[in-house]
């Protein structure tokens, strides 16, 4: 069990409780480490993904396809990543959709970094 409390400025205080499951042998350290690393990986890639290609709801179920949208959903993600203007994701997709010009300076920096590596 995890007990956090948070105060925001201008805004009631409040506590939450949250409940954790697993199997590992892990102390509190250990599992807080854990459960922080793990929400890395979800605020990093999976909430991204949700919100800038809608994952979530995607309806492609039939056969492999959707496993394969989701490493095109991936790779796009890592090549708006690597190319280094300024802006969100969302803002970067909205502007390779509508200038043909920044839609190749995102696959050349896409490729040229490798982004199809693990």
């Amino acid at each position: 069990m995890n007990l956090s409390y948070r105060e925001v400025k201008g805004k009631k205080s409040e506590l939450t409780y949250r409940y954790y499951i697993s199997s590992a042998k892990l102390n509190e350290v250990q599992l807080a480490e854990a459960v922080r690393a793990h929400w890395a990986v979800e605020n990093s890639l999976h909430w991204v993904l949700d919100v800038s290609m809608k994952e979530d709801a995607c309806q492609i179920y039939q056969n492999h396809a959707a496993e394969n949208w989701s490493i095109l959903r991936q790779w796009s993600l890592n090549m708006l990543r690597a190319e280094p203007s300024k802006g969100s994701i969302p803002a970067k997709q909205k502007r390779a959709w509508m200038k043909t010009d920044y839609l190749e300076d995102v696959l050349k920096a896409g490729f040229s970094s490798r982004v199809f590596e693990n």
